[in-house]
Formats: structure tokens, sequence, C-alpha cells
């Protein structure tokens, strides 16, 4: 199974290009229905439903108390290579960029954790480029097994693996996997990649789905807001997100909700979302699925972050740099270049003092691996 064909089965009855048909009255129902269904989900992301954003936030308040609590799940990305052989236009690592390339030594990546564990922070998100034959399974692997000494939750957002790749990954720590699809329109998503292989539409939007039957316990998915038309990318979002919690009830399926930010390249996003079409899609997908995890990551402010918080956050990065290493003295390279620039730069003592000022817990550690991931020599 895969959601490929259902893609084109909603496009059929999606309702026009700017979905005039919904009114207000049809976005009100929606906020007061129990459970939500693919048409409410669609009112609630319509024109419609921008003059009634207050209602909604004021729904997916309660919702998200209801179900998550006054708790916000921190982590901090952990970029290991820059190297990639894509083309991707709008990404500070395209292939074609002039910027220094780097990679972490096994040694860095000890320091790194340990710089990064010594914040209290027990989360970890592992990233790199797209170049298998420099930073490919094997490495991640042996990334993993170092990393798994600090961190019993180690996710990855790499390039889209096979299924029994994710599974390795699995026996190595791996428990999570992140993988944006950047934008579910297929024309448009063979423009912005016009070469390197994640130009594979069909393999990347799969990738999900084989974290989930890999045995991973959570699974990120969302679309990089600006690409394309963010109003039906953010649908198309939150319908793939129900599709894998509907397939997939033993996998934690969680959203985030990112935008273009400035990066190394000329390119410019087409479209652009602005605050408050982030606040329709964040309350929407919360009132259509209520117990999904939402993460927003420091490419929003510090304010808009904070302000954002009741509306149905559950998860924020902290600490972060989108160079490789960052966090140590011996990973620090002043050459690199981030993925994109970053917005709130705040340490995770700030995150969390800023978290309790607003009555919130901030959260290092919700998970602990049953069996301890086998400890091979790297």
């Amino acid at each position: 199974m895969s959601f490929y064909p259902l893609i084109a089965g909603y496009a059929e009855t999606l309702p026009d290009e700017d979905f005039a048909g919904f009114t207000e009255a049809d976005v009100r129902r929606a906020i007061h229905q129990t459970t939500l269904s693919v048409r409410d989900f669609m009112a609630l992301m319509s024109p419609a439903a921008s003059g009634l954003l207050e209602e909604m936030a004021q729904e997916a308040s309660r919702v998200t108390a209801r179900q998550f609590g006054r708790t916000i799940s921190l982590f901090t990305p952990l970029y290991l290579s820059n190297f990639c052989t894509n083309h991707c236009v709008y990404c500070g690592f395209n292939c074609r960029n002039q910027i220094h390339r780097s990679m972490l030594t096994l040694d860095q990546v000890d320091a790194e954790g340990q710089a990064i564990a010594a914040t209290g922070l027990k989360h970890l998100l592992i990233l790199t480029g797209d170049a298998p034959a420099k930073a490919g399974v094997d490495y991640l692997e042996a990334c993993t097994r170092v990393l798994a000494r600090y961190f019993p939750s180690v996710s990855v957002e790499v390039f889209a693996l096979t299924e029994e790749e994710y599974a390795r990954l699995n026996r190595a720590g791996v428990d999570g996997l992140t993988m944006f699809q950047e934008t579910y329109d297929e024309a448009l998503y063979a423009t912005l990649h016009p070469k390197g292989p994640k130009r594979d539409f069909r393999f990347r939007l799969d990738a999900p789905e084989r974290g989930c039957r890999a045995g991973l316990r959570t699974v990120n998915i969302g679309a990089l807001l600006g690409l394309g038309d963010w109003r039906r990318d953010a649908l198309l979002t939150g319908l793939h997100a129900a599709y894998l919690i509907h397939r997939y009830p033993q996998t934690e399926i969680a959203v985030s909700l990112p935008r273009m930010r400035p990066h190394a390249g000329g390119w410019q996003p087409a479209t652009i979302a602005d605050d408050r079409d982030m606040v329709q899609f964040m309350t929407a997908l919360r009132l259509f699925l209520p117990r999904v995890g939402i993460t927003i990551s420091t490419r929003e402010d510090a304010r808009f972050r904070e302000n954002i918080l009741p509306l149905g956050v559950t998860r924020m990065s902290a600490g972060v740099s989108t160079a490789v290493g960052g966090h140590s003295d011996e990973g620090s390279d002043d050459e690199n270049t981030g993925q994109f620039e970053i917005s709130d730069g705040r340490s995770v003592d700030e995150m969390c003092a800023a978290l309790r000022a607003r009555g919130y817990q901030p959260v290092f550690k919700d998970w602990e691996p049953i069996l301890e991931p086998a400890k091979e020599a790297v």
C-alpha cells in the first residue's frame, strides 16, 4: 500500500484552487465536531476559516491541553555531514553551491554527543546530506552506536532508505524518522529536484511507511511551506499523517510545520506562508488529528514560537546549529555553512526558562528503550 495513489484521488475531489466552495458555517461546524472528516479538515484549511482563527485557536488549545497537558518535549539536531549529490534548488547543501564540505569522524561524533548530553537533552535528531558513498548507512549505523551511549532516543533525518536499511538502523539504536516530502505537487517536485537521487518522488513519499514497517517508534513528516501552494501542501500533509495513523497504529506519527528560510543559493520561495497561515494549519491539524505530535523548529523566531505554544505544539528544538558539528570545540568548524539560517538561537537553558515562564514543563526524556542497542565496536 502507498499514499501515492491517494494523492491523485484527493486531487479529483479537492475544491477549486482557492477552496472557494467552503463557507464560515462549514468551518464552524467542523470546529465543534468531535471527530472530523476529511471534508471538515478541508473546511478548516479553506480561506473561509481565516476569519475564524480565534475560534479555531480556542478549541485547539482545549484539545491540546486535554491530550498533552502543558508539556513540551525538547530535542536538538546534530548535522553529521553536508556532502550531497542532489541539486535541490532551495537547499544550502545543494551540490552546486560552493560551500565548505565536511563530515564528522566518530571521535568528533562522540565529542558532539557528550556536549549535547551535558545540556540535559535526551532526544537527538541526526542529519546528513544525500551522499551515500561518503555518509551512507554504514556510517549512520556507526554514528548511532556512538550516540546511543548518551541518548535513549535517536532519530534520523537523512536520504530516503529501504525498509531493510531502516530496520538495520533501528537495531543500532535509531528509534525515529523525520522525512519531509518538501511538496506533494509531483510536477513541481521534479522542477525543484532537477538532478540527484532525491528526484524520485515516489521513493521519498513512501519512506515514512517503510520506516513504520521497519519498526521505528516515531515517524515525523512534513512539507516545506513556501515551495508550492502552502494550503494544498498543508492539506496533503495532514491527510498523509491520517493515512499513516490508520495503517500503523503501533507507530507514533508526528508532523512538522517548517517554512522556507534563507539559505546558501539564490532561489526564493514561490509563495509565502505568513504567521496567520501557520496558525491556521496548526489549529486545523490539531482539530483533525487530536493526538498527533506537532513540531515547531528554530526556523521560527522566539516570539512566534512562544505565542503559538497553546495551539498544538508538543515538540520544539533548542540549542540548534544547522552546520556540521557545532556543539563542541572538536566538532565545530568555522568554515561550515548551515543548511539554512535559524531564527531562534536560544540555548537549551534559555528555552527551558522561557517555557517555564509561560507555565510549561520542558521534557528532556519521555522514552527509555527496553533493550539496550547492541554494543558493537565502532
